[in-house]
C-alpha cells in the first residue's frame, strides 16, 4: 500500500464538463488504479519511449484518453484533461 492519491488540475467540474457520467465514473476508477501504482504511474501510458511528464492513456476501448502527470515529490496523480470522442 503506499500514501499516492490523485486530484484534478484544473478543477474536477473544468475538466468534466459535459461528459457523460459513465465516463467520468471510468477515468475515476483508472486514475484510482494509477494512484495505487504509486512510483511506477510514471511509467504507464504514453509516450512508451521514456517515463515522467504528461502522460496518455486510452479508456473505453480507445474512444478518449485521458492527460494526466504523475509527480512522485507530491505522491499524487493529477489528471490535465480527459478527451472523449462519444
Amino acid at each position: 500500500m503506499n500514501d499516492w492519491s490523485w486530484d484534478c488540475n484544473p478543477s474536477q467540474e473544468y475538466i468534466t464538463d459535459g461528459l457523460p457520467p459513465g465516463v467520468v465514473a471510468e477515468v475515476e476508477r483508472l486514475v484510482t488504479e494509477l494512484a495505487a501504482l504509486g512510483n511506477e504511474a510514471p511509467k504507464v501510458g504514453r509516450p512508451i519511449d521514456r517515463e515522467g511528464g504528461l502522460r496518455e492513456f486510452d479508456i473505453l476501448g480507445g474512444r478518449g484518453f485521458i492527460s494526466f502527470l504523475a509527480a512522485p515529490r507530491r505522491e499524487c496523480v493529477y489528471i490535465r484533461d480527459i478527451t472523449w470522442y462519444g
